[in-house]
């Protein structure tokens, strides 16, 4: 039963209660646009990009396009430039609360099918954790989803012990989204924002928990890394020779162990494009912590997420650990 750890999804009721009451939250329905690819602007001045076609698309004929490729569930969140982390707290957590909401009702009529991942509002740590509890224990959330920063700063320099605390109390893991609402610079040509940032942004985000000291002082701490997790197993030995060699009190540097020590802790998924590269990452971080991702519908996805696994010469046993297996025991499902 192959499950799909990594898909992104917006329920339409979730734009209907916007257009209705988005004072509420703190975000509009932009003018102009197409129903199926609107824009949304926050009353923090963001405004973000349209929404990419099939990210609200009709939920029986995602089933039907994730059947016809061979996965028989898919574990949706919401699309991470979503998150409004600089909403007031308040309104932030109405927000999170409505889309937690929405996935949970379309969970609840397809659950053979669908499970979800939900967001909190990282804002205020003690209501991210009120939400992620309701989430989780009210709802039937599978996991949380985070982006990989809070507006610019590394999710190991906010100071989120208390939401960390509960999560790991939960049992549940969290799957690190990267995130840039506004392009750098540097990145806006050429697809570099998806293709190099985002994966920069996922190991900036565990690189900083880690020399942080969160892993240590949240033993039960697990994660999903999207994208074959970033740079973090081609940058692993550079990670753990720097952490013996650096000025540990100086940089602040609290982890205490190397920084390889920590990846049995995190899964990473699929989603590399290249079938050398897949077993380049079995290699890296073992088997076991091996989940298939299609990051559908974004355009550095795949509508096909099984095809890699073939490509890369798999054993049967193998592609069952990965899209069966591994997914399994880690959401419980």
């Amino acid at each position: 039963m192959p499950i799909d750890v990594h898909a992104h999804y917006v329920p339409p009721g979730v734009l209907e209660v916007l257009r209705a009451r988005g004072a509420e939250y703190g975000i509009a329905v932009a003018p102009g646009g197409s129903p199926s690819c609107p824009s949304l602007s926050f009353d923090t001045g963001l405004r973000l990009r349209p929404f990419v076609p099939r990210l609200m698309e009709e939920e029986t004929a995602r089933i039907e396009s994730f059947l016809a490729a061979g996965v028989d569930r898919q574990v949706l969140s919401v699309w991470s430039d979503l998150m409004g982390y600089g909403l007031a707290p308040a309104k932030g957590e109405a927000w999170h609360r409505l889309m937690n909401d929405c996935l949970a009702q379309l969970c609840a009529r397809h659950p053979a099918r669908f499970s979800f991942l939900a967001s909190a509002p990282l804002q205020d740590p003690a209501t991210a954790a009120r939400e992620a509890t309701r989430a989780v224990r009210e709802l039937g959330a599978v996991g949380l989803l985070v982006a990989a920063n809070v507006l610019g700063v590394n999710l190991g320099e906010v100071p989120l012990d208390e939401f960390w605390s509960t999560v790991g109390q939960l049992g549940v893991p969290v799957f690190i989204h990267p995130t840039e609402p506004v392009a750098p610079p540097r990145t806006r040509r050429w697809t570099l924002t998806q293709v190099v940032q985002f994966t920069y942004d996922t190991t900036l985000a565990l690189s900083s928990l880690i020399f942080s000291g969160t892993l240590d002082r949240f033993p039960a701490l697990q994660f999903i890394l999207p994208h074959g997790g970033g740079l973090l197993p081609y940058l692993s030995g550079r990670l753990d020779h720097m952490h013996g060699r650096m000025d540990r009190a100086a940089e602040g540097d609290l982890a205490r162990q190397a920084p390889s020590a920590y990846f049995p802790r995190c899964y990473f998924d699929t989603l590399l494009h290249q079938p050398h590269v897949l077993r380049f990452l079995i290699d890296s971080v073992g088997l076991e912590r091996v989940v298939l991702g299609s990051d559908w519908p974004f355009p550095p996805g795949t509508n096909r997420p099984l095809e890699i696994l073939h490509a890369a010469g798999l054993s049967s046993s193998h592609i069952a650990a990965i899209t069966d297996r591994n997914p399994r025991r880690l959401l419980k499902l």
